[in-house]
């Protein structure tokens, strides 16, 4: 894998390059020093991942993955010396485009790694899977009956990746607070990072936005999110669970396995949206709601940040709609009000 490295401090960018001769795979594509520096160089030679710094002179973090994404768009993960203290402006980077966030690595003694060092790789690994990578052909679509039957609020389940929290916040910005179905949002993000996406989503809508625990149940009016790296899924009983089957599976929390779920037990039929991203998490599962009598919604390619999971699904003929994400709420919001 190429990967590139956009930092200022040549003491981050030495530990960044020694944490990536670990492993013989990883080769260092270029170094920048800058945003500036950086985005003109992914334009001549993009590579396959950038581990970018945050914050820098001149342009920083959040305005260079903003441009590396319109122009030359690759995978990026925000390195910085600590994504807690600098969270909005790591959610920020993520509505651009960037996959997640890490803690610049610090150099162990004696070549030992510290727990940064191993988070670092864990992560790139992830997306090396991530990238070119088709769903595993173990994710089983093969229908169950439900075993109970509740009353049942309409529901609208939305799936999303690259990009994702920017597209979510324009959807959920545009819903009224009396909005009469349940929503269930599977985004894929760090189990570290989805508690603050929660708050910052909060403070843009009048929903109620909150993390999906074991046990819950999809309640209308109220936004629920996978918050935890193991995918959530609905049990036959309609109350939430997490299952780190299958396990090898890259993309956690898995949109497949929920609308798969969802597809198993959710006895009414609901509206399934899938949103910008990298890879193809999502499109068979949409595809086998539409099968079911789904409404099914893919975003369109012009405000996509990666147009990888919605085209997977277009590809399958898995969308009844394709849209941006303002004639996304806008659509929610007309069936919500039919479907009353």
């Amino acid at each position: 894998m190429k990967i590139a490295l956009v930092n200022d401090m040549p003491i981050a960018v030495e530990a960044l390059r020694r944490v990536l001769l670990t492993i013989p795979e990883y080769q260092v594509a270029w170094i920048a020093t800058g945003g500036v520096e950086a985005v003109a160089k992914c334009a001549k030679d993009t590579p396959d991942l950038i581990l970018m710094d945050l914050i820098m002179p001149g342009m920083d973090g959040v305005e260079a993955t903003r441009q590396i994404m319109k122009q030359s768009p690759c995978a990026i993960v925000i390195v910085t010396a600590s994504v807690g203290q600098n969270a909005a402006k790591v959610f920020e980077a993520m509505s651009y485009g960037a996959l997640d966030a890490v803690d610049t690595p610090i150099l162990g003694s004696q070549g030992k790694q510290d727990p940064s060092q191993t988070a670092l790789l864990k992560k790139i690994a992830t997306i090396g899977k991530l990238i070119g990578k088709s769903p595993p052909s173990h994710l089983n679509f093969t229908l169950n009956k439900p075993q109970t039957n509740f009353t049942l609020p309409p529901l609208i389940a939305i799936g999303s990746s690259t990009g994702g929290p920017k597209a979510l916040a324009t959807i959920l910005s545009r819903l009224p607070a009396d909005f009469g179905a349940a929503i269930a949002i599977i985004q894929h993000i760090d189990a570290q990072f989805a508690v603050g996406m929660i708050d910052w989503l909060n403070q843009l809508t009048p929903l109620t936005i909150k993390k999906a625990s074991a046990g819950d149940r999809l309640e209308k009016g109220i936004v629920t999110v996978a918050c935890t790296n193991d995918h959530l899924s609905l049990q036959s009983n309609h109350t939430l669970n997490y299952t780190k089957d299958p396990i090898d599976y890259p993309y956690r929390p898995s949109i497949d396995v929920f609308f798969k779920s969802i597809a198993q037990y959710w006895t009414h039929k609901g509206t399934a949206v899938l949103l910008t991203g990298m890879g193809r998490d999502g499109a068979e599962g949409l595809k086998l709601l539409r099968s079911q009598g789904w409404h099914t919604i893919a975003q369109d390619k012009a405000s996509c940040i990666v147009y990888g999971m919605p085209r997977a699904a277009v590809e399958l003929n898995a969308a009844v709609e394709v849209l941006n994400p303002e004639a996304i709420a806008t659509s929610l919001i007309y069936r919500s009000v039919v479907n009353r």
